[in-house]
Parts: C-alpha cells; structure tokens; sequence
C-alpha cells in the first residue's frame, strides 16, 4: 500500500539537480507570507469586531448575551466552512498547480473582507445585514481553507536544499504579523474616536465609521499580494509531476485512500499547536480582562443588577487596552521564534524539533496558575514563554505537513490536516477552556491541565511520524 510513511531520502529527477531557482527568494517568501498575514489579519479584525461592534450593529436582540452568542456565531461558521475550503482548493492546486490556486483563494478572501467594511446594519436593512455578515464569512473561511497550503507550498517547494524548514517559517510569520496589525491598527482607531466622557464604551464614531477602517485596509494587503502571486512561476516540483504523469484526477480520493494515515497523524501532530495558540490569545485575553469579584460586584452596585458572587466566575481585571498591549509583548516573541524554529528543524530535523517543543509545551501547562494568575511581571513572563514556544511549534509545521505527502496530493493532504485540526484544536479550545475556567471557580489550572492533555496526544502523534527533513519532494 502506497502510505505517507515510506519518507526515505530520495535523490531528485535529473531535470532538477543543479536547477536554477525559478522563483527569487524574495518573491517566494513575499507570496507565502502575505496570504497568511491577510488571513490571521482577519481572524483578529473579525474577533474584536464580533465583541465590540456586530452585537450592537448587526444583532441587536436587546439582550448583550445573546447578541454577543450571535455574534460568535458567525465567527465560528469559519470554521466549518475552512475544510469545505481544503477540499476543493486542494484539488485545484493538486490539478491545476499551485500559483493559480494561490491567486484564486486570495482573490476570495480578500473580497470577502472588504465586503463586511461596506455591509450595512440591522439599522438600514434589518435581519438581512445579519445574514450577509454570516455569508461573507462562510466565504472567509472558505478561502482559508486554501490559503495556508498553498503558501506552504509555494515556500517549501521553491526552497534551497537544507533550507527547506527555514522557508517554511515565511508563511507562519503571517500569524504574528496578523495579530500586531489587526490589533494595534483596532486600538489606534478605538482610541483616536474614544468618548472622553464614557471610557472602555465605543464611540458613536466608531460605531458609525471606524469599525469600518481595518476591514477595508485590507485591500491593500491584497493587492500588493497578489501582484506578488501573479509573477510567481509554477514549483520545477508541479511541473515535473505533470510530465511525469503523476497528477490524479481526484486527489482527495487519492489522499484518503493511500494517505490516510498521514492525514490523521498530521491533524493531531498540529492539535497543540492550536490549542496554545487560541489559549494564548482568545483565552487569555477573556481571562485577563474579566473584572475580579470585588469589581464586578461594584460594578453591580452602582447599576442596581443583582449580583451572586457563588456563580460569578473572576478573571484578572486588566482593561482591554492594558492587555492588549501586554499581549503584543508577547507576540513579538512569537514572531522571533517562529523564524528560530527553521533553522533548529533544519539541522536536527522536524519530527526531534517538534517533539521536544512539544513535551516543553506540557510541562507549560502547569504553569498556568503560579504564573497567569500572578503579579503583572508574573502574567507578562507567562506570555513571553507561551508564545516562544508557540513560535518553535508553529514555524517547523510549514515545511512538516506538506513534506507528509506526495506531489500530487501534497495540497489536499496538508490543506485536510491542517483544517480539520483547526476544527478538534481552535473551534473547540475557547468553549472548553470557559467551561473548565468556570469548573475551577475562577481557576486556570485546568485550563492549563486541558493543554498539557493536548500536547500529550500530540507527542504520541508525532512518535509514530517519521522524520520528514531529507524527503524529496519530486520523489
């Protein structure tokens, strides 16, 4: 049986050996990481949208919980729309290749996010606004579900030898770089149109206008990616495989039915790397912004709510400008450390890299209530670690998954892993980590507990992987 894991070094077709790069350094690493940069750009415009502006714009129930659950609601949709995305951008770029694809997904995404900056409220055309935000969503995600592989792919399949990891950390970049513009560009906004006489509630500026600003500066992003994409040539990779004859109608039949280990291996190798990534970001932001119990009650007081302090579950009362800010310091690290990461898979190799963040990041998870629910130099030191070792996980996967698989199911096959590892790790961690959070009274240790279990399963994951550093991806 044809399986993912016969990854022996193999030596490259002849039309290949010596070869001179067909694509520049700059433009591959440019067109690999400005698809990613774009998508995480939105995940975080659209998430601090949906707390701050779609519940009042766009599901106006009269009641803030539900409004806010509705809100989430199409946030999620993304999710379940990204494998949909992997499938059949998967099959265009096993098909067509993978430039043509790129442009495409890009093409979609980008749309789709300028779009939401000009919809109208619940205001102008009632429920409807509603259910355009919901379809241009489902289309955001629709989109990602390409998105990463390709880039991926463009990366990897046009790397140096030996430097194949290292390339791949270009399109992991874009989830660092996303989250500082995304944030930075919303706070500027948030701040330059504050009310002065009601603080941390959005202006009627911003509610009108403003709001509108980081959805619509995406097309910027857009344009100059693909400008980029559009001079790129095909991977000598693709080109061989299509003489070779290699290329299958079906990929996705293919993948399941010859790789279908590498397709559950690969989903659970990345469960870690997405349950860190949203614990780091969605979780502890909710978390660190969650006002203490003497605060909520006299929050209550002053408002004349009933307040029961038995069920109410604290957090650590920063404000969500201080946190913020306190976030963006961690990032910063992992953006250094994911590019740290390509050259460590480089010279040791992925799955050994990989094995050893990975047993770091559950011992990480008993950190969680010494350090997290600590002093500020305590909480600042916590998201410096997390996101260090977000960055060593997350870089080496660019060049890991894609290397799982064959030319002519390469997309398909991680695009799947990918995706549907997006679905176990990141759809699911921020509901479990509120459940377990309110389980623990307020705790985070089983939050941290709930990370450790990941990576546990993750190890055994990546155990039963072979090494992937010397796979010929022409073989």
């Amino acid at each position: 049986m044809e399986s993912c894991t016969d990854l022996s070094a193999t030596s490259a077709p002849p039309a290949l050996r010596g070869a001179a790069p067909r694509n520049s350094r700059s433009r591959v690493i440019t067109a690999s990481l400005i698809g990613t940069t774009i998508e995480f750009y939105d995940f975080y415009v659209y998430a601090t949208a949906a707390v701050l502006v779609f519940p009042i714009l766009f599901f106006p129930t009269g009641n803030e919980t539900t409004a806010l659950i509705a809100s989430f609601a199409t946030f999620g949709a993304a999710m379940l729309a990204r494998p949909v995305g992997a499938v059949f951008f998967g099959h265009l770029g096993d098909r067509l290749g993978r430039k043509t694809t790129l442009v495409a997904s890009l093409l979609t995404m980008g749309i789709a996010t300028f779009l939401i900056g000009l919809l109208p409220t619940h205001e102008n055309i009632g429920v409807w606004a509603a259910v355009l935000l919901t379809v241009l969503r489902l289309a955001q995600g629709f989109a990602i579900g390409g998105e990463w592989s390709g880039a991926a792919l463009v990366a990897t399949e046009n790397a140096p030898e030996g430097k194949r990891a290292w390339y791949g950390t270009f399109p992991q970049l874009g989830a660092p770089l996303g989250f500082i513009i995304a944030n930075m560009l919303f706070f500027a906004i948030n701040n330059a149109l504050a009310d002065p006489g009601a603080p941390g509630v959005a202006s009627e500026a911003f509610l009108s206008w403003g709001w509108r600003v980081p959805f619509l500066f995406s097309a910027v992003m857009v344009i100059i990616g693909l400008w980029v994409r559009l001079k790129l040539v095909e991977s000598s990779v693709f080109e061989q495989a299509k003489e070779r004859g290699t290329v299958k109608r079906l990929p996705l039949a293919e993948a399941v039915k010859h790789h279908w280990r590498a397709l559950i291996l690969g989903t659970f190798a990345m469960l870690a790397t997405y349950v860190l990534f949203y614990l780091m970001t969605s979780y502890t932001l909710t978390f660190g912004t969650r006002p203490g119990l003497a605060a909520a009650e006299r929050a209550a007081a002053a408002t004349g709510a009933d307040f029961d302090p038995a069920s109410y579950v604290p957090g650590l009362g920063y404000s969500y400008n201080e946190f913020i800010l306190m976030l963006v310091f961690g990032v910063v690290f992992f953006g250094v450390f994911t590019l740290v990461s390509g050259p460590l898979a480089d010279r040791f190799g992925r799955r050994r890299t990989l094995i050893w963040v990975t047993a770091a990041i559950a011992l990480f998870g008993f950190t969680f209530v010494p350090l997290l629910g600590g002093t500020t130099a305590a909480v600042m030191f916590f998201l410096a670690l997390g996101f260090t070792l977000m960055g060593l996980t997350f870089g080496p996967m660019g060049a890991f998954l894609p290397e799982m698989f064959p030319t002519h199911v390469r997309y398909t096959g991680s695009a799947i892993a990918y995706n549907v590892s997006s679905i176990l790790g990141a759809a699911l961690a921020p509901i479990v980590a509120v459940w377990l959070w309110g389980l623990a009274d307020g705790s985070p240790v089983y939050v941290g507990l709930y990370l450790t279990g990941a990576a546990v399963l993750t190890l055994v994951s990546l155990i039963l992987t072979p090494e992937t550093r010397h796979v010929d991806l022409a073989e």
